[in-house]
């Protein structure tokens, strides 16, 4: 299947990302913030990116932006769990800065998987309730 890495300080979602993801048959690369998580993408090219926005090191913004200027066709998913910008939100600015599909936490593993299985097979996971991205053309919430 795919090589998916995902990037998140929090080493319980971490650990529960690449469980469900290698249950689902995908080969799963993690890193622990922004810094690492672009070392591990120039090391060995994953087929999907999931970033936290909150990290230390690099935060994940940045790490989206890097992300596209390294591979800009892989899909990549944001994930946050809150924190607010004057006139909206991180989610909200990630996917202005180019993540495919943004996702808050707590997440939802079933949705999680829908949006990882339609961007893996390049289709339109927008569709998909609580999802948005860059892809559908969808505008900002």
């Amino acid at each position: 299947m795919a090589r998916i890495l995902i990037i998140d300080d929090d080493d319980g979602v971490r650990r529960l990302l690449e469980r469900v993801l290698e249950r689902a048959g995908h080969s799963v690369l993690t890193a622990r913030d922004g810094e690492a998580g672009l070392a591990a993408a120039r090391q060995a090219r994953p087929d999907l990116v999931i970033t936290d926005i909150f990290m230390p090191e690099r935060e994940g913004l940045s790490t989206i932006v890097e992300l596209r200027r390294i591979h800009p066709d892989v899909p990549v998913i944001a994930i946050s769990g809150g924190g607010m910008l004057a006139g909206g939100d991180y989610l909200s600015v990630a996917r202005d800065m180019g993540a495919d599909r943004v996702l808050p936490k707590p997440l939802q593993i079933s949705i999680l998987r829908d949006v990882v299985r339609d961007l893996l097979q390049g289709r339109d996971a927008s569709a998909v309730p609580g999802t948005a991205g860059r892809r559908s053309g969808a505008a900002a919430d």
